[in-house]
């Protein structure tokens, strides 16, 4: 692997005698890799030049959506904003915090999961409820537990699963994850007449789809 320095971008370079086409992949701001045949220096040159502005395009999207991160013990992410840890929004994780015995990475995390937790089951019932009345439809129960690769889930006994990680992302975006639920308990799948369920609610449903998908973990 070489490093290519092309305008202000460093560039991981791969060369693969086997490969038929050339590729670029922007893995993060920082991070961009090109794989080629065996190619001329020339070749790559105009490549690039003629991708820049493409590049440059894709980093700036890395960067406007790239995830904030906390500080641990000293920052809480709420809604989208980081708040600190003496904040009045921070004041059960803090309580938490202060009860450790041991301040290991371990206890810390489960101090911030924990406190996710109790966010979502005081904030999430409520708005769960507005759209419930809207919807006019019924769910058996909800739960809240922390997920990796989804949002939320709805069984087919209408058991409703909300992601506490709901409660770092922007305000705007959680109506979209409650009523996609409840949508499950008439389409339990993403047909075409799911979609129109949810966008009967939410107008812009797409662009709030898009939005969560393409700023935080995807749906």
């Amino acid at each position: 692997m070489n490093k290519i320095y092309f305008e202000d971008i460093v560039i991981e370079h791969i060369v693969k005698p086997s490969l038929k086409n050339s590729s670029i992949t922007i893995k993060s701001f920082d991070e961009i890799l090109l794989k080629t045949p065996k190619v001329s220096k020339q070749y790559i040159e105009n490549l690039l030049q003629k991708k820049y502005k493409w590049i440059q395009k894709q980093r700036t999207k890395l960067q406007l959506h790239k995830p904030k991160k906390v500080n641990l013990e000293d920052e809480v992410l709420i809604f989208g904003e980081i708040y600190s840890i003496d904040s009045q929004e921070a004041i059960i994780l803090r309580e938490k915090l202060q009860k450790l015995q041991s301040y290991t990475q371990k206890n810390i995390l489960k101090c911030y999961d924990d406190f996710y937790k109790e966010y979502a089951k005081m904030y999430l019932p409520s708005l769960m409820e507005k759209y419930v009345t809207l919807m006019q439809l019924n769910y058996s129960e909800i739960k809240f537990r922390k997920m990796k690769r989804r949002w939320g889930s709805c069984s087919s006994k209408k058991v409703i699963t909300l992601n506490t990680k709901l409660m770092q992302i922007q305000k705007e975006l959680i109506p979209y994850v409650i009523v996609h639920e409840l949508a499950h308990l008439v389409h339990m799948n993403h047909s075409k007449k799911f979609h129109l369920l949810v966008e009967s609610h939410l107008p812009n449903a797409k662009q709030l789809r898009q939005k969560l998908k393409t700023t935080y973990l995807d749906d």
